[in-house]
């Protein structure tokens, strides 16, 4: 009997790791393909984007708590990298931007390339990580 609970355990977390990396795998598809698409032929000419290099954008509000968290990241990943620029809009300030890049939650973070096309979009705190990998080659 302690043989058969055992295997059921294995299968179970088998079953559980291949759940959280299918997830995983999903949620930077989304980012990384579903959002750019979206937003693919969206002026972009009055945003000021940097025309060196990569630029960073965050949707953001004054009472949007975890807005401060990705401000954080992306600080700490502009400072690392180098080369990447950082803007910041307001939704309140500037409700025309939310609809033209249909953002549906905060916060919600951009990667534009030199060229001003969007190359990878999140919902949420980014991980440090995940942004330097949407950002590493745009910088080459």
């Amino acid at each position: 009997m302690n043989s058969s609970w055992s295997a059921a355990i294995a299968v179970l977390i088998v079953a559980v790791g291949l759940t959280l990396a299918i997830g995983r795998l999903l949620r930077v598809r989304a980012g990384l393909l579903r959002g750019a698409e979206a937003a693919q032929n969206v002026d972009t000419s009055d945003l000021g984007l940097s025309t060196t290099g990569p630029t960073i954008v965050r949707f953001t509000a004054p009472w949007c708590g975890p807005c401060a968290a990705v401000r954080r990241v992306v600080t700490e990943v502009c400072a690392e990298l180098g080369g990447v620029a950082q803007l910041e809009i307001d939704i309140e300030a500037k409700p025309e931007l939310v609809r033209r890049f249909s953002v549906l939650s905060l916060p919600t973070t951009l990667v534009f390339d030199a060229a001003g096309k969007p190359r990878f979009r999140t919902h949420g705190v980014p991980k440090a990580a995940e942004l330097k990998a949407a950002v590493g080659p745009l910088l080459a």
